[in-house]
């Protein structure tokens, strides 16, 4: 039987969160349960402004999975003992998204005892936030980076899944007309990007490209929603985005792709848990992992069909929708030591970028392994 290690805690740790002004206010958008808006946690307020202002140092991965008479003690005991799995999402979280409205999820977690409640959030710093003060119990995907600054808030993550690189899924665009031709001429520039997602770690390796940093543009922090508002509009000059939003924006805009990510950012997306939860419900993971493998597996293998089931989810039109899944990988996978190496790679370029006061130890996590 593999062993279950509890990451500790170091002595005098503290888990109280200092207020900053760089996190926009947007995105502290309360998380939604169907109708019923999350109660506030005194803590998840103050988790995101920290984020970028504390760093964890130290630690190692710890690879949680049971098996044998584990397995079996946990399964009977689930089946006997009501439990409830808090889901947080964004509705850009395709494998998840699907799960739900098909009921597939809700099917394989039936013979657990498991009951399944939904949390709508705007992006993925405020969703790792309810995470670290257990107001959800498991992340949807977020973009590499959010682990990143999530750690640098002084969150305990467990990492549970990836899918692989999606490189093409995410760019920066400028308008049609726009005198801006290469990255170079970036250089001065109002830029929309969200802070703490994938595309921030684009826009700084981009930058760097062409001999660059993140203070030779001006960054406006926005979310995906005002980012669109504020490009159609014209307040800013280049906006960095990923699908569906970017599918959404070629086809009705007048847009032209400055660079996708390849060559430049891997942009894999990571599924959570509390450590506690990994800790205590091996085998309800095991299903979460086994629906949402398959569900990407199914995604591939159908596409028109997957996009006629999300196209009123995320209001989008078929066509858009199939376009952007074309360019995310949705092939879901354990989490190995060389995912953790590329997420300490991210989190240096943010230190160095000044975004994070000091190294982050990607390896201070929690990580969980699937059945082999």
């Amino acid at each position: 039987m593999r062993g279950l290690c509890v990451l500790p805690r170091r002595p005098g740790h503290s888990f109280r969160f200092a207020m900053s002004r760089q996190i926009d206010s947007r995105q502290n958008t309360q998380a939604h349960h169907a109708s019923e808006v999350v109660p506030p946690h005194p803590q998840r307020r103050r988790f995101l402004q920290r984020a970028g202002t504390a760093v964890l140092a130290g630690g190692a991965v710890h690879a949680f999975g049971a098996a044998g008479a584990l397995a079996l003690s946990d399964s009977a005991r689930a089946a006997a003992t009501p439990i409830t799995l808090r889901i947080g999402y964004q509705k850009s979280s395709t494998l998840i998204v699907l799960a739900k409205a098909r009921g597939t999820l809700a099917q394989a977690l039936a013979p657990h005892n498991v009951t399944l409640t939904w949390h709508e959030f705007t992006s993925g710093l405020p969703l790792l936030e309810a995470l670290n003060v257990g107001s959800i119990d498991f992340s949807a995907d977020v973009a590499d980076t959010v682990p990143v600054f999530a750690q640098a808030a002084g969150a305990r993550i467990a990492y549970v899944a990836r899918e692989t690189p999606s490189p093409d899924a995410e760019a920066i665009l400028v308008p049609q007309n726009s005198p801006i031709k290469t990255l170079a001429d970036l250089k001065g520039k109002r830029i929309a990007v969200t802070k703490g997602a994938g595309v921030h770690y684009l826009l700084i390796a981009a930058l760097q490209s062409v001999g660059l940093r993140i203070n030779d543009v001006q960054p406006a922090y926005l979310t995906p929603a005002d980012g669109r508002a504020a490009f159609a509009s014209g307040n800013v000059d280049a906006w960095v985005t990923w699908d569906p939003f970017l599918a959404s924006v070629e086809r009705q805009d007048k847009v032209r792709t400055l660079t996708t990510a390849r060559g430049l950012a891997g942009y894999q997306r990571y599924y959570l848990a509390t450590p506690a939860f990994v800790r205590d419900h091996d085998a309800v993971l095991r299903e979460v992992y086994r629906t949402l493998h398959e569900t990407g597996q199914w995604v591939r293998a159908n596409p028109r069909d997957a996009a006629a089931q999300l196209a009123p989810i995320w209001g989008l039109d078929v066509t858009t929708v199939e376009a952007a899944n074309k360019r995310r990988s949705y092939d879901v996978q354990p989490v190995v030591r060389d995912a953790i190496a590329e997420q300490q790679r991210i989190a240096d370029v943010f230190t160095q970028a000044g975004l994070l006061p000091r190294r982050v130890d990607a390896a201070d996590a929690t990580l969980w392994q699937p059945p082999a």
